[in-house]
């Protein structure tokens, strides 16, 4: 099981940058592929990121990057824009399974001007 808590959201204007985190409770985090999603208000979860592959919305402001030491995978968001405005999440799976078994709560973002 593993447990997964994202920080960083916030309300920013356009332009500006956020760098969510996710922190997940296991040991072994260093054999779970990890990715982050989101799904904007009245609308369906949507791929973000994983490492590396993005999705095209997001391609050249967004990075992705993982610290195993400190179990926590980071996405940096930049250039942000309104439509960006969404609740973030991360997820995790083991390597070789091809859904993510495991997600977070959800970390808010909103930007407007």
């Amino acid at each position: 099981q593993v447990q997964l808590v994202e920080s960083g959201g916030g309300l920013v204007q356009p332009g500006e940058s956020l760098r969510l985190s996710c922190a997940a409770s296991s040991s072994i985090f260093s054999l779970y592929a990890m990715g982050w999603f989101r799904q904007a208000p009245g609308k369906e979860r949507e791929f973000v990121a994983r490492i590396g592959d993005y999705a095209d919305s997001v391609k050249g402001r967004f990075t992705i990057s993982r610290d195993n030491a400190k179990n926590t995978v980071y996405l940096l968001m930049n250039n942000l824009k309104v439509e960006d405005t969404a609740v973030y999440y991360c997820a995790a799976k083991h390597q070789l399974s091809p859904q993510y078994a495991y997600w977070g709560q959800g970390t808010e973002v909103t930007v407007s001007s």
